[in-house]
């Protein structure tokens, strides 16, 4: 085995095909030749995959990111990279090179990443394919927080029940901000809007690479953790919970601050997408009734 594995590293750095693995922080753990060339990566680093975005957005090369803010590009990004099995799409480079871009992702989260240079093929077309990506892109994202949106999570959700009919535990997490309605009247709608960005954005932060973010209307947000069981979720979410009560999002009003409460569920063979959402929602009520800025789990 060791003798084929060398092989295969070998191989894999004398080919033109883009090959990179990143572990389930999304920290490059190998990339070929190739890779490291067409994203600008010296030999010895292993760098996050937000922090390579970023440096090679400042600096004009590498994936083109169509964005006048690159922050808020990575959070609706990262809410739906590494989210599902397996993915494949095109992508464009600032020199003017296409490749047709692959994803497979283990239950670890681990990521096999494998790129092909396109650019000599099915040109025609392609401004087409590319409208129709951001088109796609969009249906899976909420327009004011950025993150993945009710029908994305939902599917995640219908992923991990998936799972969990073959032995594999998860949880979800439902999140609603205290005394939303109380901010907008008090300070109005667009403080509220500013309260809803801060802390999909504080939440994101924590997210792991193969949990799954996103706001399903309102105040209200959830968090599928797939293979968690309930106590690894209940402490994830009392982390949360903490960053948000030292969050202070609005410039005007230095001294407002917020908090939130959050209901878990840990999801069951049996379970259909609404059960598991009804406990976790039960749960959220029994956090609220007990005083807020707690989580509880059903």
């Amino acid at each position: 085995m060791d003798e084929i594995f060398e092989q295969l590293l070998h191989l894999s750095g004398r080919t033109e095909t883009l090959i990179a693995v990143y572990d389930s922080h999304d920290r490059l753990q190998y990339a070929n030749t190739a890779f490291r060339s067409v994203y600008f990566i010296e030999p010895d680093e292993a760098p996050l995959w937000p922090d390579l975005m970023r440096r090679n957005f400042e600096l004009g090369r590498g994936t083109v990111i169509r964005t006048g803010n690159f922050d808020e590009w990575l959070r609706s990004t990262q809410s739906r990279r590494g989210k599902i099995g397996y993915r494949a799409f095109e992508t464009d480079l600032c020199d003017g090179r296409w490749f047709w871009m692959t994803e497979a992702v283990q239950k670890s989260g681990w990521m096999l990443c494998i790129a092909s240079d396109i650019t000599s093929l099915r040109a025609h077309g392609r401004i087409v394919r590319q409208d129709r990506d951001q088109a796609i892109k969009a249906s899976y994202t909420d327009e004011l927080t950025g993150v993945a949106n009710r029908r994305f999570v939902m599917a995640r959700v219908d992923d991990m029940l998936t799972a969990a009919r073959h032995g594999n535990n998860g949880c979800l997490a439902v999140f609603d901000i205290d005394n939303f309605k109380r901010i907008n009247d008090r300070l109005g709608h667009h403080a509220g809007d500013v309260v809803l960005r801060d802390f999909a954005h504080r939440i994101h932060q924590i997210v792991r690479r193969n949990d799954c973010f996103g706001r399903v209307g309102g105040e209200e947000f959830v968090l599928v953790m797939p293979a968690t069981g309930p106590e690894d979720a209940v402490a994830m979410v009392e982390r949360m919970l903490t960053v948000i009560r030292f969050s202070r999002p609005l410039p005007e009003s230095p001294d407002f601050s917020y908090t939130c409460s959050a209901g878990i569920a840990a999801c069951t063979p049996s379970d259909s997408a609404s059960d598991l959402y009804r406990r976790a929602d039960q749960a959220l009520y029994a956090a609220k009734l007990s005083g807020r800025d707690r989580v509880r789990a059903a």
